[in-house]
């Protein structure tokens, strides 16, 4: 049976388990992924380790691995925009196909109490997971970056 892990500003996790998260989502994100920094920075928020709103991570563990990974970021804007952005979520190569995704993200969905948004590149298998979950496109992004 896989464990499942969730750390908060409350309960956070040791150093060297946070880098083990952090590791994984580096490795398990593929093509979809972030640097190494970003992840630790989007868990800092999570967690309360930087000025933020807080959120939380989820762990889903086989034995004495990371399988599955999730971090969810509070945006403190509830009610004209999502409350929460689901900002990464992985599951290990070997575990994906088993329905594991699918438990972590519902575990995630409970976790977070209102609204969540979500990014994901249109060509990501992930895609259909998150509509059957019942996501919807509701807006086309823009980004802004001055040179």
């Amino acid at each position: 049976m896989y464990k499942t892990n969730i750390f908060n500003p409350e309960n956070r996790p040791s150093e060297p388990q946070k880098q083990e998260i952090i590791d994984f989502l580096y490795t398990h994100l593929d093509r979809f992924g972030d640097p190494k920094e970003d992840i630790s920075k989007a868990i800092d928020y999570s967690l309360k380790l930087s000025d933020s709103f807080g959120g939380f991570v989820l762990e889903m563990r086989d034995d004495n691995q990371v399988i599955g990974a999730v971090v969810i970021n509070k945006t403190g804007m509830d009610g004209y925009i999502p409350g929460n952005i689901l900002v990464y979520i992985a599951m290990h190569r070997d575990y994906r196909g088993k329905g594991l995704g699918k438990d972590l993200m519902e575990k995630a969905l409970n976790e977070a109490a209102g609204d969540v948004a979500l990014h994901v590149e249109p060509d990501n298998p992930a895609k259909k997971l998150y509509e059957r979950l019942g996501f919807t496109n509701k807006y086309l992004e823009m980004r802004y970056k001055p040179q």
